[in-house]
């Protein structure tokens, strides 16, 4: 018998009674190893996924009380508008997913079955990945500076192509996000797809049509199957594309995004959402039980010369080509721009952008720490997938554990990044786990499962069925077999794996947004705080950075995948031992005394005591690097201080504090408003900071539930005037008054030829449709100054409500849920006028952008900004009163500069204060932001049905 017949698995002749005796046995093969295996890796997804998300479950039905309802699902099914997101989301996450998983199979089609140029081929496959190199939340901004009023491709075709905003802008976005998971997915599954047959179907006659069904579409019907699921999950759970480019086409994610992340997060009702969002997980399962059937596995594939076809070369070249370019124009601006001194207003090259990110010695240590938790996601990652694709792929386990596997991998498709990260902050928050690394590389692991295993899956078990039997037979052990023959020939998928690894871990943020600490920070993070403070040239900047290290990792792969050492010295070991043991097998069938080994209960006993002491020496190291990557500052006692504050706010507190001798003594982590509002909330006392600055109302609503700060009395050595709104509660002192204001971009609103607006009244004028941008305030809290001032002077009636909703109106899809969206829009020049915080638009006019600023005549409203320290107990810093003293003494004639609003007594309003300075009549509680919100909700419905 040869050596191909073996390792093609065919049956060995003339086989002795005792293997047959062997194989009639009732009981199934022992596979200990597999078996402990599979009870690793369901232990860690219950620990790290079901356990989360079963907390998630109870919350979805808690009420603010602790009480068990349904009145946080009759809540949300009662909106009008929930169901409209729903169907939103299942039309454009499907369109996107059809299209993704066509253009997929498209290039790797071009990578394996023509006879185009092998450097060509490489070209491909290396540019389609390009798009996961980036952090989506740079993907709607590079939509909107590339085909935006005045992006980049609009200025080269000289008139603007589409509208970006809606369907068209989400499925643009989807489809560029989800391109190379598809390709991975379905370019792994063509290299195990056996080329003979096409040359047997040209033979039998077939048309072109059928070979190109019967040979290469039917063996890959399922992986493409899958590919479609996954880049819909991946559609339907996104939520940083529909920030920027959603417009009024309301999807699923946002309202998860602005339940969870709003200017009033409910964390319970953000459950409810994420139930509904888990109920596609059933039919996904389903399905993928259904495509199993349709999975082709081949004994042995043959390497052939594929036959000529210039017609399809030349038509798959200019496709591909043609794809690519469509798809990387997109994110030709992030190239541009971090070199561009201001666009699009100021073209002139620059470095400054380049040299400030090096120069930032805080922006180094987050990249640090990116690089680390990217590196050890992946390395970790890696081993996971693979362990759980031995599993159901190499092993004889039952088929209820198998599925096991296969339905937590659908799962974990359909959970948002952001329901995972929420889950784990309830779950660890008080653990060892909190503020560490470890947290965070364990959140990527799980939440970007899915592909990397279905990678290892395919990969796995498109190879021979028997190469494990046959190590068996010749005496060798499972782990041996393993790592010189299964190994070996899934290298390249390993590799690919853990480049997905690598590079989502680099550009993810929804699962790990909640879990980062001070001196854990990564730096998508740094770009979602940067996203608030409205400064996209840096965001850009960062983008690049983090594409050329993603692009320098895939470079690495795919140099070292394209050499194959180890693959080489692993196929000669395996086809010696596989050529020995055909040898040592035709003596013994010649002798007729063919049978198995004896098993060997010591070295299975040795197996199991090995595999025994390894899960120790991890589980010491784990519980090693829990102490060692914690990140937490307490060891060196400094201060650690959370704040949601501007640079200008940041500078002053460090001025304040660094003069006062407190150098050094503490750290300063600035967040988005959003981000450590939902810390806030969902921590409480066991929340890494020693102190805060942060929205009033904010700091209110966490008090309430938590209880979680102390008495300021002792410090505060002023007391608070009548300017501030209303008497501030002793565990917080104000810092801050942020006011709105109205903006516009002078150049853009000469070529509308449309007068600057002074009132929100004028915005309101059918002249400004389309021309005008505000926030909402569901998803911001600066959104809620624009309905103070209406309210204020308007009242709610049938005035207030036709001027809020005709404000709507003209805003159409440039109702932003950031508070720095407004600004973004007008900047870009993608509107004229907008509404937002007065001091970001005060900054702009002052480094010379073409922007300038009205102070409304119904009132510059405003929200105050406090600091508060945490209470927790013995464990409270002692040096965190004394900074927060320190910030409000000595802080405020700075801070003044920039936030022309006074706040104590003796204060006077600089020269730059409002025109309409006002307050309204009522404390600004979480209760009043709701009525408004409630108010404001009403007038966006009307300006949609009207």
């Amino acid at each position: 018998m040869s050596v191909e017949s073996i390792q093609a698995g065919k049956q060995l002749p003339n086989i002795a009674p005792e293997i047959k005796n062997h194989e009639n046995r009732p009981s199934k093969p022992r596979q200990p190893e597999l078996t402990a295996i599979l009870v690793a890796v369901t232990a860690i997804f219950a620990i790290f996924l079901v356990i989360p998300m079963v907390i998630v479950l109870a919350k979805s039905f808690q009420t603010g009380d602790g009480a068990a309802t349904m009145s946080n699902y009759a809540a949300i099914l009662a909106r009008p508008e929930f169901l409209t997101s729903v169907l939103n989301s299942l039309k454009v996450a499907a369109a996107a997913a059809l299209v993704a998983m066509l253009l997929a199979f498209l290039l790797a089609y071009a990578v394996n079955c023509t006879n185009l140029p092998p450097k060509f081929k490489k070209a491909i496959a290396l540019l389609t990945q390009v798009p996961m190199l980036l952090p989506t939340i740079t993907y709607g901004f590079a939509i909107i500076y590339s085909f935006g009023k005045e992006g980049l491709i609009t200025k080269l075709f000289g008139h603007q192509l589409f509208d970006i905003y809606g369907f068209n802008g989400l499925l643009i976005g989807y489809v560029i996000y989800t391109l190379p998971t598809c390709f991975l997915l379905i370019n792994n599954s063509f290299q195990f797809v056996d080329k003979k047959f096409i040359i047997v179907s040209h033979i039998m006659g077939d048309s072109h049509l059928k070979t190109f069904f019967v040979t290469t579409v039917r063996p890959l019907i399922g992986t493409m199957c899958v590919a479609f699921i996954q880049s819909f999950f991946l559609s339907f759970t996104d939520y940083g594309i529909p920030t920027s480019v959603g417009g009024t086409y309301d999807v699923l994610a946002m309202t998860l995004f602005n339940q969870m992340l709003g200017s009033i997060p409910n964390f319970n009702r953000g459950a409810v959402i994420a139930v509904f969002m888990l109920i596609p997980s059933i039919i996904s399962i389903i399905l993928m039980t259904i495509l199993e059937r349709y999975s082709i596995r081949y004994s042995k594939v043959s390497q052939i010369d594929l036959p000529e076809g210039k017609k399809r070369d030349l038509f798959c070249a200019i496709a591909s080509v043609v794809v690519l370019v469509c798809v990387l124009s997109v994110f030709a601006v992030i190239l541009l721009i971090p070199f561009v001194e201001m666009w699009p207003f100021k073209l002139n090259f620059t470095l400054s952008h380049i040299t400030g990110v090096f120069a930032d010695s805080e922006l180094t240590a987050v990249f640090t720490n990116s690089l680390y938790v990217a590196v050890m996601t992946a390395i970790l990652g890696c081993l996971f997938a693979y362990a759980a694709a031995l599993v159901t792929s190499r092993s004889k386990l039952p088929a209820a554990a198998k599925r096991f596997v296969d339905s937590i991998s659908s799962i974990i498709n359909t959970v948002p990044g952001m329901v995972l990260g929420i889950a784990f902050l309830f779950t660890f928050s008080g653990t060892p786990m909190q503020n560490t690394f470890w947290i965070l590389i364990i959140a990527n692991m799980i939440h970007y499962f899915a592909t990397p295993y279905q990678m290892m899956k395919d990969s796995l078990s498109k190879m021979n069925a028997s190469w494990e039997t046959t190590a068996k037979l010749m005496g060798d052990s499972w782990f041996k077999t393993i790592v010189r023959v299964v190994t070996p020939n899934a290298w390249p998928t390993v590799l690919q794996v853990f480049g997905y690894y690598f590079v989502n871990a680099m550009v993810t943020i929804s699962a790990v947004v909640f879990l980062t600490g001070a001196k854990t920070q990564v730096i998508t993070t740094k770009i979602s705080a940067l996203q608030h403070l409205a400064k996209f040239d840096d965001i850009f900047t960062l983008s690049l950075l983090i594409l050329v290290t993603n692009l320098v990792v895939k470079g690495l792969i795919a140099l070292a995948t394209r050499k194959k050492p180890i693959k080489a010295k692993a196929t000669e070991a395996a086809a010696a031992t596989v050529k020995q043991g055909a040898r040592k097998s035709a003596e013994q069938i010649a002798a007729g005394s063919f049978a198995l080994p004896p098993i060997n209960p010591r070295s299975h006993g040795r197996n199991v005591v090995t595999g025994i002491a390894s899960g120790v020496v991890a589980a010491i190291l784990v519980a090693f690097g829990f102490g060692a990557f914690s990140g937490t500052a307490a060891a060196s006692q400094q201060v650690v201080i959370y704040t949601n504050a501007d640079d200008e706010a940041v500078a002053a507190f460090e001025h304040a504090l660094d003069n006062n001798g407190y150098k050094g003594k503490y750290i300063m982590q600035s967040f988005g408003t959003s981000e450590l509002g939902g810390k806030m909330l969902a921590e409480g006392r066991s929340l890494e900071a020693d102190m805060l600055t942060m929205s009033s109302y904010y700091v209110d609503s966490a008090e309430q539930r938590n209880h979680m700060f102390s008495d300021l009395t002792d410090v505060k050595s002023k007391l608070l005037g009548t300017n501030e709104n209303t008497k501030a509660p002793k565990y917080r002192s104000p810092t801050t008054a942020q006011e709105g204001a109205i903006f516009y971009n002078t150049e853009a609103i000469k070529q509308a030829g449309v007068p600057v607006p002074t009132s929100f009244k004028d915005l309101a004028d059918p002249k400004y449709k389309g021309l005008i941008s505000v926030p909402d305030m569901e998803g911001s809290s600066t959104g809620w100054l624009m309905v103070q001032a209406i309210v204020g002077a308007y009242g709610t009636g049938d005035e207030g409500k036709q001027i809020l909703t005709d404000i709507y109106k003209n805003a159409g899809p440039h109702l932003e849920q950031s508070g720095s969206g407004p600004l973004k829009s007008v900047r870009s020049g993608e509107v004229a006028v907008g509404f937002g915080l007065r001091h970001q638009a005060a900054a702009d006019k002052k480094k010379g952008l073409p922007i300038d600023y009205v102070d409304p005549t119904e009132g510059n409203y405003s929200l105050t900004e406090s600091v508060a320290v945490l209470d927790k107990g013995a464990k409270t810093n002692p040096m965190a009163q004394k900074m927060a003293g320190v910030i409000i003494d000595q802080g405020r004639k700075e801070l003044l500069e920039t936030y022309p609003t006074p706040l104590y007594q003796g204060e006077q309003e600089p020269a730059n204060g409002s025109k309409y300075p006002k307050t309204f009549d009522k404390p600004l509680t979480v209760d009043l932001l709701q009525q408004h919100q409630d108010f404001s909700e009403a007038c966006k419905r009307a300006a949609k049905e009207g």
